[in-house]
């Protein structure tokens, strides 16, 4: 497709991990971003995450933000499908989610069984759609799930309508896929794309790319990823957001701002 300047961007979560959820809304609404996504859940052991439980004085206050911005949350996450994974534990946080009107939950996989994985991912989507909410499986190159094609053929093999697939511009690459593979994969199930940028060269160690995911992303347009022709893969109905990790001592508005400006750039040429 034709890329808008006009596509609505949103604001994934890990951008400002540091910015509260009510706080976060109240930024996304003054930079002009479309959507947030929320990290409900720790995206490994000691990471950042915020808990919104349905009925407390948190989630209320959430309703109000969203509500006085004219806010919409996208996406929740982040769940990893390992072996031990239980999605019935989820229910709490797709309760809240959902009450908040978030519409996906996000996902990777990390099951050495694949059977057990493409079952759980399946038992996940049901779970989820009874809260009128769908999950996208994202690949990255330390999980299981290490490529586009492998995440889209899980969830073809659980077959639920309201599964999908998520690209996150860095793990598409890192994993060594291209926009051609995006522009492969069958319509509809791309649901959701994270855009930022990086060097041309993956690191050369598993500690390295997981490093750069967390903390040495550019901002699209600044590095050397074909981002450009990932945006004219993507289909039209799938939803964009921001995710670049803020380092170093710019402000969480600042570091928003600059990025949604390279992101309109990008969109534009």
């Amino acid at each position: 497709m034709h890329a808008s300047p006009d596509w609505p961007l949103g604001l994934a979560h890990f951008t400002c991990i540091g910015v509260p959820p009510v706080d976060l809304v109240r930024l996304a609404g003054r930079t002009g971003c479309a959507s947030v996504g929320l990290r409900l859940s720790p995206a490994f052991p000691g990471a950042p995450f915020y808990e919104l439980p349905t009925g407390t004085d948190a989630f209320r206050a959430m309703r109000r933000a969203l509500a006085d911005e004219g806010m919409r949350v996208h996406d929740i996450e982040f769940i990893t499908i390992g072996e031990d994974f239980v999605p019935a534990s989820l229910s709490g946080i797709l309760e809240a989610a959902a009450g908040l009107g978030a519409r996906r939950l996000s996902v990777c996989g990390d099951d050495p069984d694949r059977s057990r994985l493409v079952a759980r991912f399946a038992e996940l989507c049901d779970l989820a759609a009874g809260f009128g909410m769908g999950v996208d499986l994202e690949c990255m190159a330390w999980r299981r799930v290490a490529s586009l094609p492998d995440a889209v053929g899980v969830v073809e093999a659980a077959a639920r309508p309201n599964g999908g697939v998520l690209v996150d511009a860095l793990h598409l690459s890192r994993t060594g896929g291209s926009p051609e593979d995006v522009r492969a994969v069958p319509p509809g199930l791309i649901r959701h794309a994270q855009l930022c940028d990086a060097p041309a060269a993956r690191p050369r160690s598993t500690d390295a790319v997981i490093q750069e995911a967390r903390a040495g992303r550019l901002p699209p347009g600044e590095g050397a990823l074909p981002l450009g022709a990932l945006i004219a893969a993507l289909p039209h109905t799938a939803s964009l957001s921001i995710e670049v990790p803020i380092t170093g001592t710019v402000s969480p508005e600042a570091h928003v701002r600059a990025n949604l400006a390279a992101a309109r750039r990008l969109l534009a040429g």
